[in-house]
């Protein structure tokens, strides 16, 4: 246990995504009794967006939470390194650990960055090759200022030597979205009763989840989103169930937007339910990368529409499909992967990431260099 006692990782996150993916991190940290200290940016301050799921997933309560709120890309980045790097000098860090592609992973890296301490990237590598999503940016910035980086499959591996990140630096793990929907999807059968709650039947309904900002916060493109929805509830003859992401149900009331017939909004969702409704949906339609994902695991056909992915391995085994955001090729999307029958291996892990990330904080070949 002793060279557990030489290092503190601080462990920063902000937003619901990073929770669930670092969840397994924390698990493990607390199962080898590694003193950590977690900071919460409050990028999603709606407690309906994270708060329950902290309680969902029984981990700690952050030590900080820095409450920056929402704003715009530089206001967030700016308030998550202030509150970061004052976490940082008032309570000492040996490494930090950022997760994603957030503006909490941006301001956690840069913040860290400029103080000189050890930096880690957990799901390095991810590229959509698109700069106008400030996704993009934000993993680009992050991955090359990071002391040791975690891609989660070969393919974000060898992007990264494509970018001339020295190999020395990485450790590909596998994605610790595995972890988390393994250690997770059992607990949401036993406790989950949304499908009652909602009066579904397993396999009876499709899940649509809409919020990145390059098709929410522009009119055009979320009035198109809305009426692809509308034409595949309609054509398929299937309701879409859509828990409503606070930023997008603003957005349609700001609009003048109104959901189609055969879309049933529901409130944001914790994340066992989610889990369990989107395990039991026909087919998935999103704009998420980490739901790509999750649909992948869990075995479930998913429609993206966007016109390029940062998870190409769902494209590759055939679990997922673009349809940009024209409506028609929505519908076509969606009849296609309703004929999808699954049995895809997943590419991303066999569920043991968050050991292996683990493991290298205290693996003196290459981080005590």
């Amino acid at each position: 246990m002793d060279i557990y006692r030489l290092m503190m990782p601080c462990l920063v996150l902000g937003t619901r995504p990073e929770i669930i993916k670092m969840a397994p991190v924390i698990r493990e940290l607390g199962a080898r009794e590694i003193p950590f200290r977690l900071v919460h940016t409050g990028q999603h301050y709606s407690p309906d967006l994270d708060g329950v799921f902290f309680d969902d997933l029984g981990l700690p309560p952050p030590d900080i939470n820095l409450g920056v709120g929402s704003g715009t890309h530089a206001e967030e980045t700016a308030g998550i390194m202030v509150g970061v790097e004052r976490a940082l000098l008032k309570g000492g860090a040996d490494i930090t650990l950022v997760l994603g592609d957030t503006n909490s992973t941006l301001g956690g890296a840069l913040a860290a960055a400029k103080l000189h301490v050890p930096l880690g990237h957990i799901e390095a590598g991810l590229r959509s090759h698109d700069r106008r999503m400030p996704e993009e940016i934000n993993r680009v910035l992050t991955d090359h200022c990071s002391d040791f980086l975690f891609p989660p499959t070969p393919n974000a591996e060898h992007g990264l030597l494509a970018e001339g990140i020295d190999a020395e630096k990485m450790r590909t793990t596998g994605n610790t979205i595995v972890d988390a929907v393994e250690q997770s999807i059992a607990i949401a059968r036993e406790r989950s009763t949304i499908l009652e709650e909602l009066r579904l039947e397993p396999s009876s309904y499709l899940l649509a989840t809409a919020h990145r900002h390059e098709n929410v916060d522009d009119r055009t493109k979320l009035a198109v989103i809305m009426e692809g929805l509308g034409r595949v509830a309609a054509r398929l003859d299937l309701p879409i169930v859509c828990p409503l992401h606070p930023r997008t149900k603003n957005r349609l009331g700001e609009f003048g937007l109104s959901v189609p017939q055969g879309v049933m909004v529901t409130e944001p969702l914790g994340y066992l339910d989610f889990l369990h409704l989107e395990a039991h949906a026909r087919i998935v339609l999103t704009d998420s990368g980490g739901i790509q994902e999750e649909a992948c695991i869990l075995g479930v056909p998913c429609v993206t529409f966007r016109d390029n992915t940062e998870r190409p391995e769902t494209l590759e085994v055939g679990s997922n499909v673009l349809a940009g955001t024209d409506p028609e090729r929505m519908v076509e999307c969606a009849r296609n992967m309703l004929k999808a029958a699954g049995g895809w291996t997943n590419p991303f892990g066999d569920g043991k990431a968050a050991g292996r990330i683990v493991d290298s904080l205290f693996d003196g070949s290459w981080l005590h260099k």
